[in-house]
Order: structure tokens, then C-alpha cells, then sequence
């Protein structure tokens, strides 16, 4: 598991402005639960002095992602749009005394919910998909626009960083040497040059054809339980528990039981199983509660 901060845990377990702010005039939304990260920031700005008097967020994500997006409601509050306009990932990296690198990229998306917030209020068209930039990295739609940027704003020289930073390269591994190709442009641009050698040692290639052969049902329900296995101690101490009902293509469906049926922290309980699974399984998978399946049996039957 990460080595989370004092901050980042203060942060996750008593997050700070979480839900919809009430009249909010400004409205950010990034990243896809498909993809694993959402974020939905709301703003109430002054129209006179353009200063944020209240700031909240709805997040689908893992702990890092809620303790970036708690924080970041607490930076902005009562800085004017342009100031807010200056924070920047590290920024709230820094706030939080400092995120694990795997999670950097929880950071960027807070960053980047509120330059959409921002350009919602002001009336300007803000995308986070830089339409005009190649697709680098497929399994997280990740392209060269978003990796050019992040290394230039956060000085990455690896790999492993840009990963960190944006989860490009964290799947297949596929699109490793075109994101070595991007560091060695940017680099170069910098009048620097980029050492192959310091990057992360490349995956033999019989690892990497075994990491994109896709699991077998009977595999990925195998690798399910023995997650929510290794999670039931933690569950069962606060008198709950998470139990495998389905597993349908990418989507696992779980009933969460005891305190953890109704309990307000379950969607987080809930995208913490997921994002464990996916750094076990090396792969996206999508964890939902077992009622929105019955759900969805229902609209089909109908």
C-alpha cells in the first residue's frame, strides 16, 4: 500500500467542502469513472470582484483523489479567479506534505477542475481532451498534448514519471517508446538531453505480451476474491464487508454488507476496492454496487 501523509489521510477520512456547492455559478468536471477518475468541482464566485467564496467537489476516485480535491476546495476559497488560476498540481501536492509519485496524477486532475471551473464562469470553452494532440497511451486516452505539458511543467524526465503524472504507460506499456520519444523532444527542447538509461528498466517482451493477453473470466474472479480477501480485515473491523456477486466482461459487482450497506463512505469504500484491483490485476476494472445491476436486469426484462 502508499505511504500516505498525516495530511492526505486528514484529508480522505474528514474531507473538507465535499458535495455540490448550492448556487454555484462555476463548473468543472474532468477525467470518466470508465476510466477509473472523476472529478466534478463547483464554484460560487463574486461576479464583482471575481473572488471564490465557496468551493465544493464530487469525486470518483481513490483516496489520493479525494484528499487532492478536499485540499485544493480549501486553497482557492477567497482567492480571485486569476490567482486560483496560478495554483498549480504541485501546489497541491505540497498542501497535502506531499503525495506518493504513483498519485501524482490525482493532483493534475484537481488542477485541471478548476481551469474548467473557471472557464465555465467566464464563458470560455475549456477541453481536456487537446483534440489536436495524437493518442499516446490507449488504455487510459492519454495524449501527447497532456504529456508534453506535464513534463514541461513538472520537470519529468522518466517514464515512471510521466506515469506518475498522468497514468500514461501505467497499463500495456505499449506506448512506452512514444512517451520516450516525448521526453527526448522536450527535453532537447530544454537544451537537455534525455538518458534512456535513467528510465525505468523496459518489461522483457514476453512480460509485456503477458500483461496485454487479457484475463480468462475464471482468472479475473480468482484475482476479485483474493483482493477482497486481502481487504475483508480492514472491512470486518468496522463491522462491514464487501462479497463477489457477478463479474460481467470489466464490471464486478459487489453487495456491501453490515455497516458498510448504507453507510455515507461507501462510494469511497467502494472506489478504494477498485482502484486496489487494478493495481493488482494491471488492468481497468470497474467495481459497482450489485442493486444497479438487479437495475439494469430490470430494463432489460421490461
Amino acid at each position: 500500500m502508499w505511504d500516505y501523509s498525516d495530511k492526505v489521510k486528514e484529508h480522505f477520512f474528514n474531507p473538507k467542502n465535499a458535495g455540490a456547492v448550492v448556487d454555484a455559478n462555476a463548473t468543472g468536471e474532468v477525467g470518466s469513472i470508465s476510466c477509473g477518475d472523476a472529478l466534478r468541482l463547483t464554484l460560487k464566485v463574486d461576479d464583482e470582484s471575481e473572488i471564490i467564496l465557496e468551493a465544493g467537489f464530487q469525486t470518483f476516485g481513490c483516496g489520493s483523489a479525494i484528499a487532492s480535491s478536499s485540499v485544493l476546495t480549501e486553497i482557492i476559497k477567497g482567492m480571485t479567479l486569476d490567482e486560483a488560476l496560478q495554483v498549480t498540481n504541485q501546489d497541491i501536492a505540497d498542501h497535502l506534505e506531499g503525495l506518493p509519485p504513483e498519485k501524482m496524477h490525482c493532483s493534475v486532475m484537481g488542477r485541471e477542475a478548476l481551469q474548467a471551473a473557471i472557464a465555465n464562469y467566464r464563458g470560455e470553452e475549456w477541453r481536456d481532451d487537446h483534440e489536436e494532440g495524437a493518442l499516446i497511451c490507449k488504455c487510459f486516452a492519454i495524449d501527447a498534448v497532456m504529456i508534453e505539458e506535464m513534463v514541461w511543467a513538472n520537470k519529468l524526465r522518466t517514464v515512471e514519471d510521466v506515469t506518475n503524472f498522468t497514468k500514461a504507460g501505467g497499463g500495456c506499456a505499449a506506448c512506452h517508446e512514444d512517451i520516450e520519444a516525448i521526453l527526448e523532444k522536450v527535453l532537447a527542447e530544454k537544451g537537455e538531453k534525455f538518458d534512456a538509461a535513467a528510465a525505468p528498466v523496459k518489461k522483457p517482451v514476453e512480460t509485456v505480451a503477458a500483461v496485454k493477453t487479457p484475463l480468462t473470466s475464471v482468472q479475473r474472479i480468482k484475482k476479485i476474491e483474493e483482493v477482497l480477501e486481502s481487504l475483508r480485515p480492514a472491512l470486518m473491523a468496522d463491522g462491514g464487508d464487501a462479497e463477489l456477486v457477478e463479474v460481467i466482461g470489466n464490471t464486478a459487482y459487489v453487495n456491501m454488507t453490515g455497516a458498510c450497506n448504507g453507510c455515507s463512505m461507501a462510494a469511497m469504500t467502494i472506489a478504494g476496492i477498485q482502484q486496489r484491483l487494478m493495481e493488482v490485476m494491471g488492468e481497468f476494472i470497474k467495481v459497482v454496487p450489485a442493486s444497479e445491476m438487479k437495475k439494469l436486469v430490470n430494463i432489460e426484462m421490461a
